[in-house]
């Protein structure tokens, strides 16, 4: 019958029907652009920890040190760590949502998601000595998995931190290099596929050299390039440099299907689609740049546009997707949903469904309907009940909800249990999929996970109110959550004032049971905060009455300490100014040095009012660096720069500011070299760039002084030819231009050899230098330059039908009877061979 209800984001891989389900849209930081960045997303709707990728040229902003950055699904930076270990191989996430990185010394560190570290472990001396090239995070029965390869091509495999390492067997023929290896778990044992040429090594524990399985693929390739195994390791996919895929069991005794992409780029992630109602696995996900594909295992195919950059996250029902501007999941369409909302469904779900939408129109027609799953409503009840367990939108789960409420008042002894337990269930997950709580999450994850692991990670979290509520919706007790709470500050905030205010404030609710302040306490006891357990019922909650008496007692030191853990600037402000009328400047720079906060906001009342008192204060501190920042902003209000820079750079040394100090000297090095060739030349070169500079040496003639320059400053080669090139074509010096270009092999290619000639409307210069380009270019660029005859040529000589198919649809040869001709002719032999 035909029902069109929410099937928009269905698509068909035949036989099966998938479907693309949006989540919460991520709102990212400004400065974050995920393009350039290596992310690891946890599963089960889990954080990102995001990094600066070191394969990727981009400009750094802020701070140079690496930073890894830690964000949950909707975008919200939840903490940070500032990586100050060796080289970062890789990064993964815990089943307990700990993210774990790997050092280049076979060290592992352990985060929680907020940044803290939490341990730290080694894999073992061997490991240590060689170096680790390659990482990798997994699960297994034992835990939360590491498995490194060294540079000596040995994987060293640790299933949990407790557990020793496990060298695994030697790889044959080790002198060559393996190109892609991914961890398989089987039982309570852990081995590694690694794929090599057209070949498979499996190296399983305990035996002396792993072996190889060769011959996977019909069609010939030369490597195998990606290894991919399902969430419960049972299947297998290889994809190849020439776009095969292929699909089969883990062991590689079944073979599925193999499958020609068509595509020769590198694929950016391989990832398999868990059913939703079973374990089965029956599509892959590909993503490449600006592109996703889909391949089930009978070889069918569907394909989709997508962002330049996304992260493919495996779950167990389905694949997560992230995007610079989107967060969606793809998932195999549940039968039942299936039976209900399909296009002509004739199933008994969908007739009650359809009974129940004509029985709120007040239609007759209803009971039609309702007559075709009469027979079989106690069927069509159970799917309803189930599908409202997989769908996402709180509307469509109303509607089966609502169904299935109309279906169960035509059964006799109904039992309403499993209505009222997905009902509840459904509460509690769209709650935690709001973007506050950001943990998007499905029927099958929170089944698997089950409610102690959901609350304990709302707990983790500091949701405690949600926590709280949902355990009281799902008839769970409520106490142990709180008093978590009350530990988890005893245990790691440092500020007792605090500490102590808000477990009076939570525990003095009448309502709360099975917890009193003295086991608070004897914690507190236990950790060694005698002062907080006496405070916990004594302590004012609010900073701001509290501070002025201590500032009344004269209690500088702790007003300052109170007001500034409160946060409030305009008290810290109030404070300050209190202090600064009975201290002495140096004891209150002594007071106030062990609070940042207030030190800043001192130094900015300072900054304002007295910049000698400020001076003083850095003197004071010995911050060389802040002085120097001091003497260069003088320096630039006093346009006084060039006589300041040998003091501003000797501070910014004794700072040890190695880079400031050499920057200091570089510009006091180039004013004064500006200086003497604008005398020589007659030419204004002051305030200009080492790239200007060199720019207005090459405008005028002067080689010699400009690669002078260039080597005094060191300048990169590229560059300098990018400065010569658009010099001598600026002036119209091709023949300069064109030694330049037999001088020597360019560092910067060709094509900005073709590209400045064209700029300047000279095709026949830039006909020389075409051929010297790349082969991908030339037919781009004989098409800019209207050479159309020379680029149907080269087209045809490099095989590229695709671009003769281009050169077919230009006007221009459209126009042209003989180069349409030859175009045509071209394509012909191509397609025939």
């Amino acid at each position: 019958m035909p029902i069109m209800y929410n099937t928009g984001e269905w698509f068909k891989v035949r036989p099966d029907y998938y479907r693309k389900v949006e989540l919460a849209t991520p709102d990212w930081p400004l400065d974050l652009d995920l393009e350039y960045m290596w992310v690891e997303v946890a599963p089960y709707g889990g954080p990102l920890a995001v990094t600066r990728d070191p394969t990727k040229l981009v400009p750094v902003k802020g701070t140079a040190r690496p930073m890894i950055r830690i964000f949950d699904t909707t975008g919200r930076e939840m903490g940070h760590i500032l990586w100050n270990h060796g080289k970062l191989i890789a990064m993964g996430w815990s089943d307990m949502e700990e993210l774990i990185c790997i050092q280049e010394n076979a060290t592992v560190f352990v985060y929680d998601m907020f940044g803290r570290e939490k341990e730290s472990y080694s894999i073992g001396d061997e490991a240590s000595v060689t170096k680790i090239v390659e990482g990798k995070v997994f699960q297994s029965s034992a835990g939360t998995g590491v498995a490194v390869m060294t540079t000596s091509g040995r994987v060293f495999l640790k299933q949990n931190s407790s557990k020793t390492e496990r060298k695994l067997p030697d790889i044959p023929n080790s002198s060559m290099n393996c190109s892609c290896w991914e961890i398989v778990t089987e039982g309570r044992n852990s081995y590694c596929l690694l794929g090599r040429d057209r070949e498979v090594i499996k190296l399983f524990p305990g035996e002396t050299v792993g072996t190889i399985t060769a011959n996977l693929f019909e069609k010939p390739h030369e490597r195998i390039i990606k290894i991919s195994v399902s969430y419960n390791h049972q299947h297998l996919a290889l994809y190849t440099n020439t776009g095969l895929l292929w699909l089969g069991s883990v062991d590689m005794r079944q073979k599925y299907c193999e499958f020609d992409t068509g595509r020769k780029d590198m694929p950016l992630q391989m990832e398999w689609i868990m059913n939703s109602d079973n374990s089965v696995a029956d599509a892959v996900v590909i993503s490449y740049p600006s592109y996703l594909l889909i391949v089930n295992r009978n070889a069918d195919r569907s394909d989709f546009p997508y962002d330049p950059v996304m992260f493919l996250v495996a779950e167990m029902d389905g694949v997560r997707i992230i995007t610079q501007s989107s967060h969606e999941i793809i998932q195999r369409l549940p039968k039942c949903v299936e039976n209900i909302f399909a296009v002509n469904s004739q199933e008994p779900a969908s007739y009650l469904f359809e009974a129940q939408k004509k029985f709120e129109e007040k239609s007759y027609k209803s009971d039609e309907y309702l007559s075709m799953c009469r027979e079989k409503i106690d069927l069509a009840v159970s799917e309803c009940i189930e599908a409202a367990s997989y769908e996402f939108c709180p509307e469509t789960q109303k509607s089966l909800l609502r169904t299935a409420y109309f279906g169960k008042g035509f059964i006799r002894n109904h039992n309403p249990d499993e209505y009222m337990r997905i009902m509840r269930i459904l509460r509690v997950l769209n709650t935690l999929r709001h973007e506050r709580i950001a943990m998007p999450i499905t029927f099958k994850q929170f089944s698997h996970l089950n409610t102690e692991v959901i609350l304990s990670r709302l707990v983790f979290r500091k949701h405690y109110a949600i926590a709280i509520q949902v355990a009281k919706h799902l008839n769970l007790p409520e106490s142990w959550i709180l008093e978590h709470w009350a530990y988890h500050k005893v245990m790691n905030d440092p500020n007792d004032t605090e500490v102590a205010r808000k477990i009076t404030e939570k525990f003095k609710n009448p309502s709360v049971e099975g917890i009193s302040f003295c086991n608070i306490a004897s914690k507190a006891h236990q950790a060694g905060r005698d002062d907080l357990a006496i405070k916990l019922l004594e302590l004012e909650s609010r900073a701001s009455l509290h501070v002025p008496l201590l500032l009344k007692m004269r209690k500088f030191d702790r007003a300052v300490g109170s007001a500034t853990q409160s946060g409030d600037t305009e008290l810290i402000t109030q404070v300050l100014l209190e202090m600064k009328m009975h201290m002495m400047l140096s004891n209150l720079h002594m007071t106030i040095r062990d609070h940042p906060l207030a030190l800043n906001i001192y130094k900015k009342i300072m900054r304002e009012s007295n910049r000698a008192g400020l001076y003083g204060i850095y003197n004071t501190e010995d911050d060389q660096k802040a002085i120097a920042e001091y003497h260069f902003q003088n320096a630039i209000e006093t346009e006084g720069l060039e006589s300041n820079l040998s003091m501003i750079g000797n501070a910014y040394a004794q700072g040890r500011c190695t880079l400031e100090a050499e920057l200091c000297a570089d510009t006091s090095r180039l004013i004064k070299l500006q200086k003497t060739l604008s005398t020589k030349y007659n030419v204004s070169l002051s305030g200009l760039s080492i790239h200007e500079t060199i720019h207005e040496l090459l405008l005028i003639g002067e080689l010699k002084e400009a690669e002078r320059i260039r080597s005094d400053f060191k300048v990169p080669d590229r560059r300098f030819w990018w400065l010569r090139i658009l010099t001598l074509s600026s002036q119209h010096k091709w023949e300069e231009l064109d030694k330049l270009a037999k001088s020597k092999k360019s560092p910067i290619g060709y094509d900005p050899f073709v590209e400045v000639c064209l700029k300047q409307d000279n095709v026949m210069e830039a006909r020389k230098y075409i051929p010297r380009c790349r082969d991908n270019r030339r037919v781009i660029w004989y098409m800019r330059a209207n050479l159309f005859n020379e680029a149907i040529d080269s087209a045809f000589e490099q095989r590229d039908v695709h671009s003769l198919f281009e050169l077919q649809k230009n006007q221009a040869i459209v126009n042209n009877g003989t180069l349409l001709s030859k175009v045509c002719d071209c394509i012909a032999m191509l397609e025939g061979k």
